[in-house]
């Protein structure tokens, strides 16, 4: 079975670094990887990805060591199991607001008789190797994003579930469900504490914390607090961003 090595990553008590994919190019997931990210997820929630670009760009980051995930758009079983199925190595589920949430999730991504996944892994056979149905439960990674005042308050019910591996803040959709401005890293004092006690909580039940951010000044100072894994940018804004530099210099006076 081919190693996830997120897991090693957090084994060691490091962080790792994510990039985001939001373009349905495997050109261009394909150089994403190439840089050097711990691990690269597909946004199909907000990205323009449907399920065959995905695929694609699964097929791309796998000729690289960087580890691929996916943000699916639901907390819905089928996409879940097609999303593992076709080689993802770790599925970010979106509203996670309840402990029955969490646990429809685990049981959605783990095997008979532990959970209600249905067989099928077409290419993450061929990834993850033969023997993939033995492992892949305890090798898949399965965030919860925690975005909301609910999931806030059911915070220990939530983190309570058995294997649940990681929880991924949305920190504009947590401060958009608090009554704040939504924002990745400068956010209100209202959405900081919030995040501050996610984090608190996740420890204490020995769950991995992550975070979306912004910038890299904001990823290094959360990781430096206890978040294991930080989003920075993604092949959309660092596109972009590239190109404002470029022609802010060529069209200075």
């Amino acid at each position: 079975m081919r190693e996830n090595r997120l897991r090693q990553l957090w084994r060691e008590n490091r962080t790792a670094v994510n990039g985001w994919l939001a373009i349905p190019s495997a050109f261009a997931a394909e150089v994403m990887a190439h840089q050097g990210w711990d691990t690269l997820t597909v946004d199909m929630q907000h990205g323009v990805v449907d399920y065959q670009a995905m695929v694609t760009l699964l097929q791309a980051i796998s000729t690289t060591a960087t580890e691929p995930l996916v943000r699916v758009p639901w907390l819905d079983p089928g996409l879940l199991m097609k999303t593992l199925d076709a080689g993802a190595w770790g599925v970010i589920c979106p509203m996670i607001n309840t402990r029955d949430d969490a646990a429809r999730l685990v049981a959605w991504t783990t095997y008979a008789p532990r959970g209600a996944r249905s067989f099928g892994p077409v290419r993450a056979q061929l990834y993850g190797g033969a023997d993939y149905p033995a492992h892949a439960d305890a090798t898949i990674v399965r965030f919860a994003m925690i975005e909301t005042a609910q999931a806030l308050d059911q915070i220990d019910a939530i983190l309570s579930v058995e294997g649940l591996d990681a929880v991924y803040v949305g920190p504009s959709d947590l401060s958009l469900s608090l009554g704040c401005k939504p924002s990745f890293d400068d956010v209100e004092p209202k959405v900081a504490q919030a995040i501050d006690h996610i984090l608190e909580r996740a420890h204490a039940h020995g769950v991995v914390a992550g975070i979306h951010n912004g910038s890299v000044e904001a990823a290094r100072a959360r990781a430096a607090r206890g978040f294991r894994f930080v989003t920075v940018s993604s092949d959309a804004r660092l596109l972009a961003a590239g190109s404002q530099q470029i022609l802010q210099r060529m069209r200075a006076p």
